[in-house]
């Protein structure tokens, strides 16, 4: 019986460190205190030396549950990315997470070497420790902080720290052998292998991804079990890579990519499941971490911590990023983001257990180190992600907020997907004078009463809709329906609505864009045709139709219209380039710069 009581005992620790780990993040959240570092020091008061007192020791239960947690956490990391932001980034970001990985260690190495009493190869291998860049930090902290980057700084932080982990791993492992061999390896075999890890990882992730979306398609299982498949298929990817001499974590963030960008049935359940299932792994993580601190001891290395931790973030990442990135254009201000967002968390100090598992000499060190190294991390850098962004001007000025969605999976289908979405009082759709064709309406529900597409007529606010909709849009159909006049007007370039001056010529107007404005005086002002047309008394939002679009008066001066959004019913089968979206707000005054705007725009000519 006192074996059942143990075990009894050890669930109820467990699962009371889970829940106030979860209260703390709530905590945490309402202050602004980063909510990894809350999670790690609910670990160390657990630990042996907090009022929790727990003794835990154990570097091989903390190698196998981070393992496991890291495949978890980059397979969800590739599951929320499309390949189209890998455009224009992803030979940077793969510079980043490759020469990038090697230029940091040494330089922190080199650090390390200074301030401790360690051998040249010692100090290199502390450096691999803290060299890369943690995805499950990085990927947390931006998607829990509400933070919305600029496509070219965000996708490359999120390319590069989801495929770094698998460099720094093999680093790291081949430095703990050539410690334990005293430095003697054949540069040519340490190539091959790390050539061999990443075209391993990579086919085995595609293998794997191709796969689980086969087996998803065309075998039927219980509702509740498609999440369960991929969590299983994702660790057992990662497990079998690594046993054929391949990187497991490369693998499962690759076979991630592969599902997120394919038709899977079941998609939105499986993303649903995967955001619990990454909280757990990340709050399990960290109080594990946590408790393997003896803050008795770590005190003792405060000082060449502290010193390793600014060398590496004042120096060590911002020389690899001005390498890497520098030859292909980025501006000084997003160099300095993607520098400041070297973020180290769970991977450092899990990679410090295994010199431990080695026996290598000098264990401790290392993982005391690597501790405060993401203590440092934690505190400085990822406290003030957002303030930094901002200042540098390389977040978003408002993030787009998140549309409340509804999705129905169909039987039998994988291409299309029933979505529903409740329409509110300044939700984009409102202001367009119709519908995109590959968006089709099953039924509106208006004041509790259910409509036919006939029937509804025009979305209202207040409605609940539902659509037929291919996957692929959904992104798209998501933007119609955000709740922001600021998003509205971002975002009117690429669905439909074009800004122009009220001085701007009627004639000009009609010659661009072929429209029929009657028999109306080309030398008049658009603005005073808009006026009389509207009886004298413009009001703003208020539209005119004409044959193929429609205006809409956008902002009044004095009585007067100064600008009107001009809504196009071809461009409702055009489809923008994402990344420079973000980049460029459409203020097109003139429509003689239309056409550059189109075309840096990279506007495309879709099927409707």
């Amino acid at each position: 019986m006192q074996g059942l009581d143990l075990v009894n005992t050890a669930i109820l620790v467990g699962a009371s460190l889970v829940l106030v780990g979860i209260f703390s993040s709530l905590v945490a959240t309402r202050f602004g205190a980063p909510l990894l570092l809350v999670f790690l020091i609910v670990g160390m008061l657990a630990g042996e030396d907090g009022p929790g007192g727990i003794r835990f020791d154990d570097y091989r239960v903390t190698y196998l549950v981070g393992s496991v947690a890291l495949s978890v956490i980059l397979f969800d990391g590739g599951l929320r990315t499309r390949l189209s932001t890998f455009r224009g980034v992803l030979v940077p970001s793969l510079l980043l997470a490759t020469f990038g990985v090697l230029v940091t260690a040494a330089v922190a190495g080199l650090a390390a070497w200074a301030v401790l009493d360690l051998a040249p190869i010692e100090a290199l291998l502390l450096g691999a420790i803290v060299a890369s860049t943690d995805a499950a930090a990085v990927f947390f902290l931006l998607r829990t902080g509400g933070l919305r980057l600029q496509s070219r700084v965000g996708s490359t932080l999120e390319i590069e720290s989801g495929t770094n982990d698998p460099i720094a791993v093999f680093l790291v492992i081949v430095v703990t052998e050539l410690v334990l061999a005293g430095g003697d390896a054949p540069a040519l075999d340490v190539a091959m292998r790390l050539g061999q890890q990443g075209l391993l990882g990579a086919a085995a992730g595609l293998a794997g991804g191709f796969a689980a979306v086969w087996v998803l398609n065309r075998i039927s299982m219980p509702g509740g079990l498609h999440p369960l498949f991929v969590v299983a298929g994702a660790v057992l990817v990662a497990a079998t890579t690594n046993l054929a001499g391949g990187s497991g974590l490369l693998a499962v963030y690759v076979a991630g990519l592969v599902m997120a960008n394919r038709p899977v049935r079941a998609y939105p359940s499986i993303v649903g499941f995967h955001d619990a299932v990454t909280w757990l792994c990340q709050i399990v993580m960290f109080l594990m971490l946590g408790m393997l601190v003896t803050p008795t001891t770590l005190w003792d290395y405060a000082v060449p911590g502290v010193l390793v931790a600014l060398a590496l973030t004042f120096v060590a990442r911002p020389l690899a990023v001005w390498l890497c990135l520098s030859p292909f254009g980025f501006t000084r201000t997003e160099k300095l983001f993607v520098s400041w967002v070297g973020l180290r968390g769970a991977v450092s100090i899990f990679l410090a257990a295994i010199p431990t598992l080695a026996g290598v000499p000098n264990a401790a060190v290392f993982f005391n180190i690597a501790f405060f190294v993401v203590l440092f991390s934690m505190l400085v850098q990822g406290a003030s992600l957002t303030s930094v962004a901002r200042r540098l001007k390389v977040a978003l000025r408002q993030s787009i907020p998140n549309t409340s969605r509804v999705e129905i999976d169909i039987p039998g289908q994988v291409e299309q997907e029933i979505v529903g979405y409740p329409v509110a009082a300044e939700s984009v759709v409102l202001g367009l004078s119709r519908l995109p064709s590959w968006a089709r309406v099953i039924m509106v529900v208006r004041k509790n009463q259910i409509l036919d597409r006939q029937t509804a007529g025009h979305l209202q606010p207040g409605d609940y809709s539902y659509f037929l909709v291919p996957r692929e849009r959904l992104p798209r159909l998501d933007s119609l329906f955000r709740e922001s006049a600021d998003v509205a007007r971002r975002l009117g370039l690429a669905f439909g609505e074009l800004p122009i001056r009220g001085e701007t010529q009627i004639g000009e107007v009609a010659q661009f864009y072929e429209l029929d404005f009657g028999d109306a005086d080309r030398s008049l002002a658009i603005a005073d045709w808009a006026k009389a047309r509207l009886g004298g008394q413009p009001e703003l939002d208020a539209t005119i139709p004409v044959p193929g679009a429609k205006l809409v008066v956008r902002r009044l001066e004095s009585g007067r219209i100064a600008s009107l959004g001009l809504q196009l019913d071809a461009l409702f089968n055009l489809e923008p380039d994402e990344q420079l979206l973000d980049r460029l707000v459409a203020e097109v005054d003139e429509p003689s710069r239309l056409r550059s705007w189109l075309a840096r725009l990279g506007w495309r000519r879709r099927n409707a």
